[in-house]
Formats: C-alpha cells, structure tokens, sequence
C-alpha cells in the first residue's frame, strides 16, 4: 500500500509540473486565499481520482471529453471577461482604495474549474491506469496528494508574486490567464491534431485582441475635469 501511495504521488506529481493546472493555482492564488485555493483544489481532485480510479479505466473512452472541454472552455472565457470587466471599467478611480467585494463563493469557483479541467485529463486515465494493477485506494490516496502537492508549490509562487504586485495588474493578469486557458482548451477540443506550438501561439492571439479592445475603450472615456482649471474654462465659454 505504501508503495503504491508513493508511485502515485511521484508520477502525478512530475506529471503535473508545468502543467495548466499549476497554472490555474497560481491565477486562483492571486485572487482568492490560498487556503480556499487548496480546499478547492482538493475536493475538486480528489473527487476526479476516485472516479477515474473507480470506473475511469472501464468507461474511459466512453468519457465525453470533448464536450467536457467546451464547458471548460467556456467557462474560463466568461471567468476571463469578467475579470477584465471589474478591473479594465470604463471608468475607475486607481489611487482611491475601494472596499473589498464579496466574490460569488470563491470556493465553488475553484472546485467547479478544477473539475472541469481535470475531467478528461490524462492525468484522470494515468490513474485509472495504476488501478488496474495497483490498490485503488493507494492510487487514489496518492494521486490526490500528488496533484495537490504540485499545485500548492505554483500557490506559494502566486502568494510570493502577489505581495509585490498592486490588485489592479494581478486582476488583469489573471483575467488574461482565464482567457488563454479558456482558448486554448476550446483549441483542443476542435482541433485536436493542432501541435501544441501552434495552438499556444493561436490560444494566445485571443487574450491579446480582449486587452486591445478594453484598452482602447479606456482610452476613448474622456476623463472629467474638476477644480479651478473646469470653473475658469467654464467662465471662458
């Protein structure tokens, strides 16, 4: 049993380095507490595991994954959008400090987008795989503490990077991040064949026109004028 706790934990462990889900931790760690973060990410995961586990190795290839990943898709582009939203307005005052603002249940925002990327994911049939000739439990005790692992290590950067950063360019930074995983999932979806090279250039390009759009509706707000300079030129006129 230890074994196979040890075997799962390494190889989803190495497997998820530099992947999306790193990633994703480390955009939810800029926005939300890092322990909400990781209850997310851990319910989240450990709900997948069990059922690639479980029935995953059976019912794999039956999977709607690809209908798995448009939802996915969609989801991290609305996420992406309404983060540019809050923080590139058409109008905001940047040197007054404004009053935090309830998000809708953080939580359920993490645990949902975890799902959701995980699903379909091969680390979802790596572990269905070590199943079949390893103790389930010990796969999947293992392979959740794995994943975990590794996407508290991208929480730490996230945390470490977001005390030296202001609020404003975490959130535009993070809704450009939601935008390109949002992009290149859908990518994967309908075009599976596409070279990962390529589809991260093309994931890229949209994120790219989104912050091109709300920067020139920024700068097309003319901004009010109060003071003695509006009071004189309205004497003028």
């Amino acid at each position: 049993m230890i074994a196979t706790i040890l075997l799962s934990i390494g190889i989803v462990f190495l497997a998820e380095l530099g992947d999306k889900s790193q990633l994703m931790a480390l955009t939810f760690a800029l926005r939300y507490r890092w322990w909400v973060v990781i209850g997310g990410i851990a319910t989240a995961t450990a709900g997948v595991h069990l059922i690639s586990v479980a029935v995953g190795y059976f019912l794999g290839a039956a999977l709607p994954t690809r209908a798995i990943s448009l939802v996915a898709a969609l989801t991290f582009l609305a996420v992406g959008l309404w983060t540019l939203r809050e923080h590139l307005g058409a109008s905001d005052d940047d040197d007054e400090p404004r009053p935090p603002r309830a998000t809708a249940a953080p939580f359920l925002v993490v645990l949902s987008a975890f799902l959701l990327a995980e699903l379909g994911d091969r680390t979802m049939f790596a572990t269905a795989a070590l199943a079949t000739d390893n103790s389930w439990f010990g796969v999947w005790l293992g392979s959740t503490i794995g994943m975990v692992a590794a996407d508290a290590l991208a929480i730490a950067v996230g945390i470490a990077v977001g005390k030296h950063l202001p609020e404003r360019l975490i959130g535009i930074c993070s809704g450009l991040l939601f935008l390109y995983f949002g992009s290149a999932t859908l990518l994967g979806a309908a075009a599976p064949s596409l070279s990962v090279l390529a589809g991260a250039g093309l994931a890229a390009v949209v994120p790219a026109l989104v912050a091109a759009v709300f920067l020139t509706r920024r700068s097309r707000v003319k901004p009010k004028v109060d003071g003695p300079v509006a009071d004189l030129d309205r004497v003028r006129g």
